[in-house]
C-alpha cells in the first residue's frame, strides 16, 4: 500500500513529498529495507522529503536534516551529527539516541566533575572559557554510554543492575549509589547483574547543561 501511494504521488512530480509515519505499520525487516529505497528514491527524483516519524533510527539514517519537536514545538534543527553530539537541552539529550545520553547532576570545582551527591568525581576536559563559566554552578552532566567504560584500574566502582545483550554489543545498567547510567561494551565483554565494576567516561566527550533550564552550556546565549 504504501509503494501504491508513493507512485500516485511521483506521478504528479511534486517538489515536495510530505510523508506522515510512512512505515510505522510494517515489521522490522520490510521497515529496514523500504528506508534504504526511500533514501535511493529521494536522491533520483532530486526532490524534498519531509518525513514524520517517532523512529529514531529513520529520522537519524534518512535525514539529512532533522528537526526535534517538544510538546508540538521544535527545540533544535540540525544534522544527525549535529543533534547527537551537541543536543539543545535535556530533552534532545535523553529523547535522541538509543539508549539515550546518560545524564548527571553535579558541578565543576577546580576543573573536575563532582557528582552531587554520589560524592564521585571524574575529569573533565571540555573548554577553558565554558569550564570556567560553570565552575561551582549546579549542573546537569550528559555522556553517551558509548563514551563509558568499564576498565579494572578506573576511578569510580559501580555494580551492574542490568545487562541488554543486543548480539554485537552488551549495554549494562551501572548502578552508583541511587543513580543509574549506561555503557555499551563489546559482546565478548563479561559482565554480569550484581557484578561489581570500575568506570571512567572520556572527558573530552562530556556535554555540560545548566540545571535549571536544562540548556546546553555551548547553546546558552
Amino acid at each position: 500500500m504504501q509503494r501504491v501511494s508513493i507512485g500516485r504521488a511521483i506521478v504528479r512530480k511534486p517538489r515536495v513529498f510530505l510523508m506522515d509515519e510512512p512505515l510505522s505499520a510494517l515489521d522490522a525487516k520490510l521497515r529496514e529495507a523500504l528506508r534504504t529505497e526511500l533514501k535511493n528514491l529521494q536522491m533520483q527524483l532530486g526532490a524534498t522529503f519531509l518525513f514524520v516519524t517517532h523512529d529514531q533510527i529513520e529520522a537519524m539514517s534518512m535525514g539529512d536534516k532533522v528537526g526535534v519537536l517538544n510538546h508540538g514545538r521544535i527545540v533544535q534543527t540540525g544534522t544527525p551529527h549535529e543533534i547527537y553530539n551537541n543536543p539543545r537541552d535535556t530533552y534532545v539529550a535523553s529523547f535522541v539516541g538509543s539508549p539515550p545520553m546518560n545524564l548527571i547532576d553535579g558541578k565543576l570545582v577546580n576543573g573536575r566533575a563532582v557528582m552531587v551527591p554520589l560524592n564521585f568525581e571524574l575529569r573533565f576536559s571540555g573548554g577553558a572559557k565554558e569550564g570556567a563559566a560553570a565552575d561551582g554552578r549546579p549542573l546537569v552532566f550528559g555522556i553517551r554510554p558509548e563514551d563509558v567504560y568499564l576498565e579494572s584500574g578506573a576511578p569510580v566502582e559501580a555494580r551492574v543492575h542490568d545487562v541488554e545483550n543486543h548480539g554485537v554489543e552488551k549495554i549494562p545498567t551501572l548502578r552508583v549509589g541511587d543513580a543509574m547510567l549506561r555503557a555499551t561494551v563489546p559482546a565478548r565483554t563479561d559482565v554480569a547483574i550484581e557484578q561489581p565494576v570500575r568506570f571512567a567516561w572520556n572527558p573530552d566527550k562530556v556535554v555540560l547543561f545548566d540545571k535549571g533550564s536544562g540548556v546546553n552550556l555551548r547553546h546558552a546565549s
